[in-house]
């Protein structure tokens, strides 16, 4: 194993998430997790919601780089705009939909019920 090499790999993805930092739809996302995370220690949730909510956060945000990533690739390989491009831009997008759907089902799950019980 070459360390050296093994070490660059590392400077390289940072520098993604570096790039991911730069897009919106991944700041909008980081800002509902510190949220989420906040409610969390307000809330005071057991550590099997925390491991939910964790679980939720890095799939969300990893699903958003891999969006960024199809429409870089996409981008690149074609300047005109072509129906398969399309498509292949919009199901990567519609992918991130639906798990932040499913992502915000899941904190209305955990969140909700103690909410409720603070309040009654």
């Amino acid at each position: 194993m070459n360390v050296s090499k093994f070490l660059k790999s590392f400077q390289y993805a940072f520098q993604g998430i570096v790039y991911a930092f730069r897009e919106q739809n991944f700041r909008f996302h980081l800002l509902a997790a510190i949220i989420a995370i906040i409610a969390g220690l307000l809330t005071g949730l057991s550590q099997t919601e925390w491991l939910v909510i964790i679980i939720v956060i890095a799939i969300m945000l990893t699903l958003e780089m891999i969006n960024t990533a199809i429409e870089r690739v996409v981008d690149l390989t074609t300047s005109e705009i072509h129906p398969l491009a399309k498509q292949s831009k919009d199901l990567a997008a519609g992918a991130v939909l639906v798990f932040a759907c499913a992502s915000a089902i899941i904190g209305i799950l955990i969140f909700l019920p103690k909410w409720m019980n603070y309040f009654t």
